[in-house]
C-alpha cells in the first residue's frame, strides 16, 4: 500500500541521522583503538622475528592479494545496448562456468583418480580392492555428472556461438557479428575440451583402477546367486548393476572426448553443420592461434603455450565432428608442430601424444600420414629425450645463473621505497616479476616432460641426468621462496603496476573511443563499438578481477572492428592485456608454476639425490628446497577418496621419503661422526693414514647447521637426529662396557666442542665405575677382587694389579656399595697357622723373647725375625714360587684390602650424603613441613607428602652427623670368632708380624723395582691393603699392646743405622783406587737406604690404618665380648 509512496525524508529530517552517525563513528573509533592496542602487543611479542622477509617454513599467516568480485555481471555489463548486453553477459557466464569447471576438476577429480591405489591398506586377495572401489563409487558418480555438466555447457557455447554467427535468414538475428571475433570465447571452449580430454588420458591409462573394477563387479555378481545372504534386495542390486555399467560405458571405455564431439550435438547437428560463418570463425581461431605457435621457437614455448597446442588439436577434432571438413594445412601445421613439441604433461605424470590423439579421432587423416612419418615423430621423440638428458646439467646452469642474476636484481630492486616509484621503476618491477613466473614456467615445463618421457619410453635415468633435475626443482623452489620472502613488498607495488598498465590500456581505449566519437556516421556498428569501448573502459577502471577483465576482453573482442584499432595499437592492447592478467593473478600463475607435486611419481631418483648430496657435503642448504617440494604433494594427497583416510597415504609417503633420508644422508652422518670422534679420541693408538693433504677433511658442520627441514607437520631436525643418535649409543655401550665410560666421556665433550653437539649425560646408577669394575659386581666376587688390586691408604684408590690392557683399571672413593656383610666370612682363612712347623718357631721366638727382654731392651730382634723369614723358605715352596709366608701375608694384603673396600664405601656414602644435604639450610634447626602444613589446613595428600618430605630430610641428617661405622662393625662381629678357644693358635699373631713385615718390604720393592723394567709383569707401586690387614687382624685378636711390646720398628731403623755405620767405617778404610769395591759399598748404602724408606712407609701406613681402630672405640665392644663368652681370659692368658 506504501509502496508507491515516496518519503520526502529531508522535510522530516531532525537531526537522528547526525546523532547515529556520531554513535557509530565513537563505536568505530573504540574498535579502531582496541584492535591497534592488539597488533601493537603482538608486535612487541614478536620484536625479535618481526621482519619484511617472510619464511616459507615459519609463516602461520600467507598473505593473498588477488582481488575477488562482489558484484555480478549482470550489473557489470550495463551499458544503453540491450542486445550487446545480453550477449556479452552470456557469453561472460559461459566462460565464467568453464573457469569454474577447470578448477573443479583439478582441485577435485584430477588428484582422486591418478593417486587410486597409492598407499593401499591390505593386498587384493584380502577384499582390498573391493573396498577401495567401493570408496570411489561415490566420487565415480560425481564424475559422470561432472562430465554431463561439462557436455552442456560445450554444447552451450557451439550453440551460442552458431546463433552468434547464423548465416541462414531463417534464424533471428541478434546483431551484425561481422568483423567480430570472439577468440575469448574460443580459448574457453578449448579449455573444458582440455578438461574432457585430460579426464580420458587419467581414467583410460590407470591400470590399477580398471583392476579393481573387474574385480568389483566379479564381487557383484558372486552377491547375485544368494543376495539374501548378504542382506541385499534383488530389485536394488539388479539398479547397482545398471549403475555399474552406466558408470563403466560414461567414464572408464576412455571414450569420454569422442562421444561428446560426436553424440553431443545430435539435436542441433544439422542446424550447426551447414553454419558456414560459423566454420569459418572456428577456422580463423585454429589459423590464428596456429600461426602464433609457430612464431615461437621451442625454448620459449611455455606451459600456457603447451595447453594451447592441445585445446588447438582438441578444438580441431570437434570442428571436424561439426563442420565435416579437414582443412588439410591446419592439419599439416598441427602435424608439423610435433618437431617441436615431443609430448605435452596434461597433470601429474600423465602425457599426451598429439599425433596418437589426432590419428585416434580422425581416422580419415590416418590415410594421409603413412606409418614413416608416425615412426619419424616416435624416433623424434627418442632423440629429443636422450639430447635433453644430456644436455641437462648444461641447462641446469644455464637456468641456475639466469634465476640467481634475476633473484639479485629481485632483492636489489625490492629494497627500494613503494611509496615513491616512477614509471621506469614500475616497468622494471613489472618486468622482474614477469621474468620470474617466466623462467618458473620454462624450469617446471622441462622437469615435467623429462621425467615423464623417461617413464612412459621406459628409458633409464643416468646419474647426472638425476642430479640435474634435482637441481631444477630446487630452482623452482628458490624462486617461489623469493616471490614468498617479498610477498609484502610485492602486494604494495602490484597495485601500483597494474594501476599503471590499466591506464595504459584505458589510454588506448580513450583513444580509439574519440576516433569513434568524431565519425558522424552512426550506425548499428557504431553504437555497438561504443558501447562496448565504454563498457571495457568501466571494467579497467576497477580492480583487476577475473570477472572484470573476462569483460573487457570480450567489449574489446566487439569494439575491434571497422579499423576501431590500428594493428599496433590492437596489439599493444593484447600485450598489456595479457600482463595485466599475469600480475592480477601472479600468486596463481607462481603457484602453478612451482607446483612440484608431479615428483610423486618420479620419487625412486631421491636415494641417488641423496646419496649424492651426502658424498659431496656442499649447498646443503638445498635440501630445504627438496622438501619444499615433496610438501606441494601434500595437498594432492588431501583430495585421495580411496583410503579410509588421507593420513593412510601420508603416512606411507612420510615413511617412505624418511627412509631414504635416513638411509642415505642421517644414518651415514651418524656413523661417520661416531667413528671420526672414536678415531680422535683413540689417536694414541696405531692407525690408518689420516693425513687432511692426502686423505681429505671430513666435514659435517654444515649437515649440521642446516635449520629443521618442514615436511608434513613435523620437522626433521638433522643436528637433533645426530644427537639422539650419539646419546643412544653412548648410553647403550657405557652399560654394556661400564670399563669405557670414560672413552665415551671424552667421546660426548669433543662432540661439542668439535661439531657443537651437546649430549644429555648418562646420569647412569651410582653403582658404576670410573674404570669398569661394577660395584655389585665387587661384591658378589670380593675375594676375586681383593686378590687383584692394590689399595692406596691416602689416597683412597685401589689399582689394578695388572691387565691385558693398555691401561690399568681404578676404583676411588666416589663408588660406594652394599655392606661388606654380602660377602660372607670365607675371606678369613686362618688356618695355615696350626701347622706344627710354623706354630713351634712361633713359640721359640715368643720363648726367646720374652728371657732376652733385658738384653734386647725390650725390642724384638731384626736378626731373629730375618732368620725366620727365610728359614719359612726351607719348608717348601708353591708352584709359584711362593712360601708359607708369602701366602699369609698375601692373605692378610687381602683382608686389608677388604678393609679398604669397606673404609671407601663408608667414604663414598658420606660424600653422597653431603651433596644431598646441601640443600638443607640449617642442620641444627630443621622445620616439620608437616606440622606447617596442618597448620595451614592443607589437604590430606599434601600433609603425607610432607610427611615423606620429613622422613627423607631426617635420614639425611641423621646418616650426614652419625655415619656409619663399618670397621666398629667388623670388629664387633668378627672379634669373637678370632678370640674364640678352638682360634687359640692366633695368641702368637703378633711374633709373626716381624718376619711378615720383612717379608712385605722385599716383595714391594722388587714389584717397585720393576716398574722400570720392560717387561711389567708384577709391578706395583702400592699396596697398603698390607698394612690395613694387620692392624685389622691386631685389633681383632687385642694384641695391639704385645706387638708394641716388642718395639719392632725401633729394632729396625737401628738396625739399619748400625748397618749404615759400619758401612761408613769400611768405605773410610777401603782405598780410593779400588773402583769395583766402592762401586760395591755404594749400591750396598742406597739398597739400605730403600730398605730403610720401605720400612718408614710401613710403618706410617699401619700408624695410620691403627688409627681406624681406636682403642676408645673397643671399650664397648670388650664388654659385649666378655658378656657373650667366658673363655676370653684363658684366651688372653
Amino acid at each position: 500500500m506504501l509502496a508507491g509512496v515516496e518519503w520526502d525524508y529531508d522535510r522530516l529530517e531532525d537531526g537522528t541521522h547526525k546523532i547515529a552517525g556520531e554513535v557509530q563513528l565513537r563505536s568505530y573509533g573504540r574498535f579502531l583503538e582496541e584492535y591497534g592496542a592488539q597488533l601493537k602487543g603482538i608486535e612487541e611479542a614478536l620484536e625479535d622475528s618481526v621482519c619484511d622477509s617472510w619464511d616459507v617454513s615459519l609463516g602461520p599467516i600467507y598473505l593473498q592479494f588477488v582481488p575477488y568480485e562482489h558484484t555480478t555481471l549482470l550489473q557489470l555489463i550495463d551499458t544503453d545496448n540491450k542486445v550487446l548486453n545480453k550477449i556479452l553477459v552470456v557469453f561472460a557466464t559461459l566462460c565464467a562456468e568453464v573457469r569454474y569447471l577447470k578448477s573443479e576438476a583439478k582441485n577435485k577429480y584430477y588428484d582422486t583418480i591418478l593417486f587410486y591405489g597409492e598407499g593401499g591398506e591390505g593386498n587384493l586377495q584380502d577384499g582390498a580392492a573391493q573396498l577401495l572401489l567401493s570408496r570411489m563409487l561415490p566420487h565415480l558418480q560425481e564424475l559422470s555428472c561432472f562430465v554431463k555438466r561439462c557436455e552442456q555447457v560445450v554444447v552451450q557455447i557451439v550453440e551460442q556461438l552458431a546463433a552468434l554467427y547464423s548465416s541462414s535468414r531463417d534464424a533471428t538475428y541478434v546483431i551484425n557479428a561481422t568483423g567480430i571475433h570472439f577468440q575469448d570465447v574460443f580459448e574457453h571452449l578449448g579449455d573444458i575440451l582440455v578438461v574432457l580430454l585430460t579426464l580420458d588420458e587419467v581414467l583410460g591409462n590407470h591400470s590399477t583402477l580398471h583392476d579393481h573394477w573387474i574385480i568389483y563387479k566379479r564381487t557383484v555378481k558372486s552377491v547375485q546367486h544368494d543376495p539374501s545372504k548378504f542382506g541385499v534386495e534383488w530389485e536394488k542390486l539388479k539398479n547397482f548393476e545398471n549403475l555399474l555399467s552406466k558408470l563403466e560405458n560414461h567414464l572408464l571405455t576412455g571414450k569420454i572426448f569422442q562421444k561428446m564431439v560426436e553424440h553431443s550435438f545430435d539435436g542441433a547437428k544439422g542446424f550447426i553443420s551447414k553454419n558456414v560463418t560459423l566454420a569459418e570463425e572456428f577456422n580463423s581461431y585454429l589459423r590464428n592461434s596456429i600461426t602464433d605457435l609457430e612464431m615461437k621457437t621451442a625454448e620459449q614455448l611455455d606451459p600456457e603455450h603447451l595447453m594451447l597446442w592441445v585445446k588447438l588439436s582438441a578444438v580441431y577434432v570437434l570442428n571436424f565432428n561439426l563442420f565435416g571438413t579437414i582443412d588439410k594445412k591446419l592439419f599439416k601445421q598441427l602435424w608439423d608442430l610435433n618437431k617441436k613439441i615431443p609430448a605435452v604433461t596434461l597433470v601429474g605424470n600423465m602425457l599426451w601424444f598429439p599425433e596418437q590423439f589426432l590419428l585416434a579421432h580422425l581416422t580419415n587423416m590416418a590415410k594421409l600420414i603413412d606409418k614413416k612419418a608416425q615412426q619419424t615423430v616416435q624416433s623424434r621423440r627418442q632423440t629429443y629425450l636422450q639430447q635433453k638428458s644430456q644436455s641437462l646439467p648444461k641447462e641446469a646452469r644455464t637456468f641456475c645463473l639466469q634465476a640467481c642474476l634475476w633473484m639479485i636484481q629481485m632483492e636489489t630492486t625490492l629494497k627500494q621505497d613503494s611509496t615513491v616509484l616512477k614509471l621506469d621503476d614500475l616497468n622494471q618491477r613489472c618486468g622482474l616479476f614477469l621474468q620470474g613466473v617466466h623462467n618458473a614456467c620454462e624450469i617446471s615445463c622441462l622437469l615435467k616432460t623429462v621425467t615423464n618421457l623417461h617413464v612412459t619410453l621406459e628409458k633409464p635415468m643416468t646419474k647426472t641426468a638425476v642430479l640435474a633435475l634435482c637441481k631444477l626443482v630446487e630452482l623452482l623452489k628458490g624462486i617461489q621462496h623469493t616471490y614468498h620472502r617479498h610477498y609484502m613488498t610485492v602486494a604494495e607495488s602490484i597495485n601500483h603496476v597494474v594501476q599503471h598498465l590499466a591506464y595504459q590500456a584505458l589510454s588506448i581505449i580513450v583513444s580509439a573511443k574519440k576516433g569513434v566519437i568524431q565519425d558522424k556516421r552512426y550506425s548499428e556498428k557504431h553504437l555497438d563499438i561504443l558501447s562496448s569501448l565504454v563498457l571495457a573502459e568501466k571494467a579497467l577502471h576497477g580492480p583487476g578481477t577475473k570477472e572484470r577483465r573476462l569483460v573487457a576482453r570480450l567489449a574489446l573482442s566487439t569494439a575491434n572492428q571497422m579499423r576501431t584499432f590500428r594493428e599496433d595499437e590492437w596489439a599493444s592492447l593484447i600485450g598489456l592485456l595479457h600482463k595485466l592478467d599475469m600480475m592480477c593473478d601472479i600468486q596463481e600463475k607462481i603457484a602453478a608454476a612451482c607446483n612440484c607435486s608431479f615428483f610423486y611419481w618420479h620419487r625412486v631418483i631421491l636415494p641417488t639425490y641423496f646419496a649424492n648430496l651426502y658424498e659431496n657435503k656442499m649447498d646443503l642448504h638445498r635440501l630445504m628446497y627438496m622438501f619444499c617440494a615433496l610438501q606441494d604433494c601434500i595437498l594432492a594427497m588431501e583430495r585421495t577418496k580411496h583410503n579410509s583416510s588421507p593420513q593412510v597415504l601420508k603416512k606411507s609417503f612420510d615413511k617412505e621419503i624418511c627412509g631414504y633420508l635416513n638411509e642415505q644422508v642421517l644414518q651415514p652422518l651418524c656413523h661417520d661422526i661416531e667413528t671420526n670422534l672414536r678415531l680422535h679420541v683413540h689417536s694414541h693408538l696405531q692407525l690408518d693414514d689420516r693425513n687432511p693433504f692426502r686423505v681429505g677433511i671430513m666435514d659435517f658442520t654444515f649437515l649440521l647447521r642446516l635449520k629443521p627441514l618442514l615436511f608434513f607437520d613435523r620437522y626433521i631436525d638433522i643436528r637433533g637426529f645426530v644427537e639422539h643418535y650419539l646419546e643412544q649409543t653412548f648410553y647403550n655401550l657405557t652399560t654394556v662396557a661400564l670399563h669405557d665410560w670414560k672413552t665415551y666421556g671424552e667421546m660426548r665433550s669433543l662432540a661439542l666442542h668439535k661439531y657443537g653437539l651437546s649430549t644429555v649425560e648418562d646420569h647412569l646408577p651410582s653403582q658404576t665405575l670410573e674404570q669398569g669394575l661394577d660395584v655389585l659386581e665387587i661384591m658378589r666376587n670380593i675375594h676375586i677382587f681383593v686378590s687383584k688390586y692394590l689399595y692406596n691408604l691416602n689416597n683412597q684408590i685401589f689399582v689394578e694389579q695388572s691387565s691385558n690392557n693398555k691401561h690399568l683399571n681404578t676404583i676411588n672413593i666416589r663408588h660406594v656399595a652394599n655392606s661388606i656383610r654380602t660377602h660372607g666370612t670365607g675371606i678369613m682363612n686362618t688356618t695355615f697357622m696350626y701347622d706344627e712347623h710354623i706354630k713351634s718357631r712361633l713359640i721359640k721366638d715368643i720363648r726367646y723373647f720374652r728371657e732376652n727382654k733385658t738384653r734386647l731392651e725390650q725390642k724384638y730382634s731384626y736378626d731373629r725375625a730375618d732368620k725366620f723369614n727365610k728359614g719359612i723358605r726351607k719348608l717348601g715352596l708353591t708352584a709359584d714360587g711362593l712360601s708359607y709366608l708369602d701366602q699369609f701375608r698375601m692373605l692378610i694384603s687381602h683382608i686389608g684390602n677388604a678393609m679398604g673396600y669397606i673404609r671407601m664405601i663408608r667414604s663414598g656414602g658420606l660424600h653422597c650424603c653431603s651433596n644431598a644435604i646441601c640443600f638443607i639450610p640449617d642442620l641444627e634447626d630443621i622445620v616439620s613441613f608437616e606440622d606447617l602444613c596442618k597448620q595451614e589446613g592443607l589437604s590430606s595428600p599434601c600433609q603425607e607428602a610432607a610427611h615423606r618430605l620429613d622422613q627423607v630430610i631426617g635420614t639425611l641428617a641423621r646418616n650426614f652427623a652419625e655415619g656409619t661405622e663399618y670397621f666398629k662393625l667388623l670388629v664387633g662381629v668378627f672379634a669373637s670368632v678370632f678370640r674364640d678357644p678352638k682360634n687359640v693358635h692366633l695368641r702368637n699373631f703378633h711374633i709373626i708380624v716381624p718376619p711378615l713385615t720383612i717379608n712385605f718390604v722385599e716383595h714391594s720393592i722388587t714389584c717397585k723395582e720393576k716398574m722400570s723394567k720392560k717387561n711389567k709383569v708384577g709391578a706395583a707401586f702400592t699396596d697398603d691393603g698390607f698394612a690395613m690387614g694387620i692392624a685389622y687382624i691386631l685389633k681383632l685378636l687385642d694384641q695391639y699392646e704385645e706387638f708394641d711390646s716388642l718395639h719392632w720398628f725401633q729394632s729396625v731403623r737401628e738396625k739399619y743405622s748400625m748397618d749404615k755405620a759400619s758401612l761408613g767405617k769400611h768405605k773410610s778404610v777401603v782405598s780410593k783406587e779400588d773402583e769395583k769395591l766402592q762401586q760395591t759399598m755404594t749400591l750396598t748404602a742406597r739398597r739400605l737406604d730403600i730398605y730403610q724408606q720401605e720400612f718408614d712407609l710401613l710403618y706410617y701406613s699401619l700408624s695410620s690404618a691403627r688409627i681406624f681402630f681406636q682403642k676408645e672405640t673397643a671399650t664397648q665392644e670388650d664388654d659385649t665380648l666378655k658378656s657373650e663368652t667366658g673363655s676370653t681370659n684363658n684366651f688372653q692368658a
